[in-house]
């Protein structure tokens, strides 16, 4: 067996890269904004975003298996706008995870320094950011064990917490159901969605994974299922164990909440830690190596080659000047999802430009992957317009929520 072939990762290991890419702390802070802004119902939102983003994992799918090339964005886009249009939407989606990697390091500081309050979390975050890099560089093999051990660390504690929730379920607290009318279920969605971006990474590690044609399609769907019922689970359990009027704050922490039901529980607070850090580590530690491989197709594609490690100190480069310079979590976080989904629309494009999708049925899963990414950026451009005050928060909620405005629902 050849070096390359060694280095080469599975379906197992693509699955969990996407995995470890989707559970951020996006979903330990998002079952405290659900209720308090829509009541159980956020638990239908949830539902409605796992089949909305499975819709786009099937469209990126299916370009993975037509176009089973590496370069991933840049090969999808390129079909219909050529070199300038896949450069593009490569470049976008590059630009979008460096930005999000460099705030997620910033938020790993933050919870070191709850548990080592003598080191700054500036500094905190910036060595954790280096070890992961280094992480990175020293390859594959170490790359696939670090992935395979924070999934653990992330997946147990969320198991184990959406278990004791359960233990405590009382229906009770699904009265009253949507005590804030349908309507709010809309905005539930934009708390829900952002917390599955990362699916698609698997689709940048195509030259990295054996038999991609297969493999890439398999992973992208795999994931988003697995992390789709983790998360509805999960938001379910504790709403189900938690009384509303519990849910007076979104901005409060849920170990606070929980403790309130698990009285006198330290540990248990520990443990949401614990996986909190730990998702937000093999978030970063998944990005760096998808953006890596596909810096490293892109540069190829441009006529240039550079090797793997040279790829992982390029993006490493870029989140640093993003932790360093980026101050506004808000405003960056719609910038990110703004490059990113930009890049899924112009690669998803292509689909429709194929008759053979049409008469096959499969342009119907695109168009709704479509409808979700186009409703995504209407939030992110809400976000960005909102937090450079050109227009009042909520304006865009009246907008989305006029179809339902007009059947009185």
């Amino acid at each position: 067996m050849s070096n390359t072939n060694q280095t080469k990762i599975g379906l197992l290991t693509a699955t969990i890269i996407g995995m470890n890419a989707m559970i951020g702390a996006g979903i330990f802070t998002a079952p405290a904004a659900v209720a308090a802004n829509v009541g159980p119902a956020g638990i239908v939102a949830y539902l409605f975003v796992v089949a909305a983003v499975w819709f786009m994992a099937q469209s990126l799918a299916r370009l993975a298996y037509l176009f089973p090339q590496e370069g991933s964005f840049y090969e999808y886009a390129k079909q219909w706008s050529g070199h300038a249009g896949g450069m593009l939407a490569g470049g976008m989606y590059i630009i979008g995870l460096t930005i999000a990697m460099g705030l997620l390091s910033q938020a790993i500081g933050g919870y070191f320094h709850t548990l080592i309050p003598s080191v700054s979390a500036y500094k905190l975050g910036l060595i954790t950011l280096s070890v992961l890099i280094m992480l990175n560089l020293f390859g594959a093999v170490l790359s696939q064990l670090g992935q395979h051990v924070l999934i653990v660390c992330t997946t147990f504690p969320l198991i184990a917490m959406t278990a004791m929730c359960l233990s405590r379920a009382d229906m009770s607290n699904l009265t009253p159901f949507a005590p804030f009318g349908w309507a709010s279920v809309i905005k539930a969605m934009r708390i829900a969605i952002f917390g599955f971006f990362g699916f698609e990474c698997a689709a940048s590690l195509f030259n990295i994974v054996r038999n991609p044609k297969q493999n890439v399609p398999k992973a992208l769907t795999y994931s988003i299922v697995v992390v789709g019922v983790l998360y509805t689970l999960f938001v379910g359990s504790v709403i189900l164990s938690v009384p509303l009027e519990n849910f007076t704050d979104p901005r409060i922490p849920l170990s606070d909440i929980l403790e309130s039901v698990f009285h006198g529980m330290r540990w248990f607070v520990m443990m949401i830690h614990f996986a909190i850090l730990s998702a937000l580590t093999g978030t970063v530690h998944s990005m760096i190596w998808s953006a890596s491989a596909l810096l490293v197709s892109l540069k190829k594609k441009s006529g240039i080659t550079i090797t793997h490690n040279i790829g992982v100190l390029v993006i490493g480069a870029l989140i640093l000047l993003s932790y360093l310079t980026l101050k506004q979590p808000g405003l960056f976080f719609n910038l990110t999802a703004l490059f990113v989904v930009s890049a899924f629309v112009l690669s998803m494009v292509t689909l429709l430009t194929i008759k053979k999708e049409w008469q096959s049925g499969n342009n119907i899963k695109t168009i709704i992957g479509m409808s979700t990414a186009l409703f995504i950026m209407t939030l992110a451009v809400e976000g960005i317009l909102t937090s450079l005050e050109i227009v009042s928060e909520g304006y865009l909620d009246h907008f989305l929520m006029w179809p339902l405005k007009i059947f009185d629902i």
